[in-house]
Order: structure tokens, then sequence, then C-alpha cells
């Protein structure tokens, strides 16, 4: 009976874990496919809306009936709340990422998504969700180390390609689909700003998550509402680049296969679990999981979508990793710290009052 509780304890402490890593896995496969699709030459923000409407159709069935009887009222300042979500979590993050993904590659875009938890640890100091003096902690100084190792990956990766290491007579296709990102490459820069933009705006939005989710407390309701305002908001934004309305009629069955997953997967199920994720463990911490997107992407490339793999990809990768690991060992010393710290100071202070008591006259 206590192995088996042990068991259950366990499996309860790690499940937003696991649910992090199979999110982040899952949006890793989405980029690279989306990649694929824009390559086509679709209107990135019609992709966008699709992919919200998607996402807010497969959801709305999970919020009527598991939140029915627990969803609070809802009020105008929680539809704000949810229009703002969207906003930086979905049309506006999406209009900058999608885009600077279009000027270059799929595993270019997650090396820079691997620096949300760098972004969002700043961001966090910034709005005095961490403590600043939690920083010469040993915790303190071991989560701003795996940030750093995080970036250095993340950095080591882009800018960094090596020999190629797996066997280029088997890749016909990707070596001609890398002549045509050559072609795009003098936009780069251009797109690692537009990457880094859409980075910063996830990383708002997982911070302003982690408040809305105490005031609206229901994953799926608060998703699907975000998906539904931000479904409207892409269809606005899709006006930037053309309004020919021949622009929403996808033909390519590659295309649409795409977009259905990245609704489905992409956004429904990985927005839930990040939610939750955040809610479990908070934004600083759901955010050191992206660079798992960073090894997604890549061997989803090499493995399905046959791209060649290079050296710099599995040392940046590695690397990555690593500083995922340190982050994580300095967030478990900061968990055990805060659960051992009140009872001392309960003690001292119940040592304070005894002396104070022996010391009155009264």
């Amino acid at each position: 009976m206590g192995e088996k509780m042990q068991g259950v304890r366990v499996m309860a402490e790690w499940s937003p874990v696991i649910a992090m890593v199979i999110c982040n896995v899952a949006m890793g496969s989405v980029n690279a496919l989306v990649k694929k699709a824009l390559d086509v030459g679709v209107n990135h923000m019609v992709v966008g809306a699709y992919r919200m409407a998607i996402s807010a159709l497969i959801l709305a069935p999970f919020a009527y009936i598991l939140e029915r009887k627990t969803r609070p009222e809802l009020t105008f300042r929680l539809l704000v709340d949810h229009f703002i979500s969207g906003l930086l979590g979905a049309s506006l993050m999406q209009f900058f990422f999608l885009l600077g993904l279009s000027y270059t590659s799929a595993t270019v875009s997650c090396a820079l998504v691997s620096m949300l938890p760098a972004i969002t640890f700043t961001l966090a100091l910034i709005f005095r969700t961490e403590n600043v003096r939690n920083l010469k902690t040993k915790a303190g100084i071991l989560k701003i180390l795996g940030t750093l190792v995080c970036i250095s990956g993340a950095l080591f990766l882009t800018f960094y390609k090596g020999p190629q290491i797996s066997n280029p007579h088997t890749h016909a296709e990707a070596i001609h689909q890398n002549d045509t990102d050559q072609d795009k490459a003098k936009n780069w820069l251009l797109g690692c700003l537009y990457l880094t933009i859409g980075t910063t705006l996830l990383s708002l939005w997982m911070l302003f998550q982690g408040k809305l989710n105490i005031k609206y407390p229901c994953k799926y309701s608060s998703t699907c509402l975000m998906s539904v305002f931000a479904a409207f908001q892409c269809a606005l934004l899709s006006l930037y680049k053309g309004r020919d309305a021949h622009d929403w009629v996808i033909g390519d069955k590659f295309v649409i296969i795409v977009i259905v997953y990245a609704g489905v997967v992409g956004q429904a199920m990985s927005t839930v679990a990040t939610t939750w994720g955040i809610k479990k463990l908070g934004a600083v911490f759901a955010s050191t999981f992206t660079p798992i997107i960073l090894i997604s992407a890549t061997l989803f490339d090499f493995l399905i979508l046959h791209t060649p793999l290079y050296l710099g990809s599995v040392i940046g990768s590695v690397v990555a990793v690593m500083g995922l690991y340190v982050f994580l060992w300095g967030k478990n010393n900061e968990t055990e710290a805060s659960t051992t710290l009140p009872p001392q100071i309960d003690n001292e202070d119940q040592n304070v009052d005894r002396e104070n008591d022996s010391r009155s006259p009264v």
C-alpha cells in the first residue's frame, strides 16, 4: 500500500514534466512541417487562422463537458484577458514567428526559440515574478548557468553548421531544398529578428498566462477562448500580405494535412499542456523545456523529411540539453530550499519569542 502511494506521488510530481517533454517534441515536428508548407507559398497568417480555428473546434467539446460545473463566471475583464492572451501567445507571436520561419529554417527557428528560458527568466526578473535575492544562492547560480548554456547551444547550432555526418547520397531532395534555402540566406538576419520578436512575445504570454491561470483555472475553456480570439486576429493580420480571397482556398493536400496537424497537436494539445505546465511548474520552469523543440525539429528533419544532419546540429543540441538539466538542477534545489526554509524561520521566531518572554518583567 505504501509503495503504491509513493508511486502515485512520484507520478503526480513528474506528470507535468512528462507533459512538457511530449508537448515540445510535438512542437518540433510541427515547426518542421509548417516550414515545408510555407515553402509552397501559402500566406503564413492564413495557416495561423486555420490552425487557431481547428484548435477552437477541437477544444470546445472538452471545455463544455469537462469544465461545465467548475468553470467560473466569464466576465468582461476575463474576455479582455483572453483577447490579450490570444494576441501575445498566438496571433502576434505567429505573425512574427512564421514570417521568420519562412526566411530561415526549422532548425534556426527552434534554436532561437531555445532562448525562451533566458528571455522568460529576464522578463520574470523585470516584472518581479522571480526574486532577485535568490540569484546569489546556489540554486540561482545554477539557473543562470543553465540559461547561459542553453543560449550557447542554440547559438552554436545556428552559426556553426559543420561537416555533414549523414549519407549525402540518400538526400537528393534535401540537398535541392538546401539550395533554395541558400537563395533566402540574404534575409536570414531579418528572419532571426522576427523569430526573436516572436520568442519574446511567447515569453510575455507565459508570464501573462501564469496570472490568468489563477483567475480562470480552466485549461480547456481558457485555450478555447484564446484560440477563438486568435483566429479572428490572424485573419485580420493576413491582410498584411495580401487581400486575395483565393489565399484562403488551400488546394495542396500536404498543406491541408500540415494545417490540421498543427491545429490539433501544435495548438490545441500543446497549448493545453503548456498552460497546465505553467500552472504546476511556473512560467520560467515551463520555458526551460523549449530546447527539446530544437532537438525534435532536427531529428524530424533528418528521419522523416530526409534533411541532411550536420555536426553543428548534434553538438548544439547536446549543449542545449545540458543547459536544460543544469537549470532543472537549480530549480530542484530552489524547491527543496523553499520546502525546508519556513520551519526554520518558525523555529527562529519561536526562540526570539522565548527570549523576549524571559526578559520581560511582567
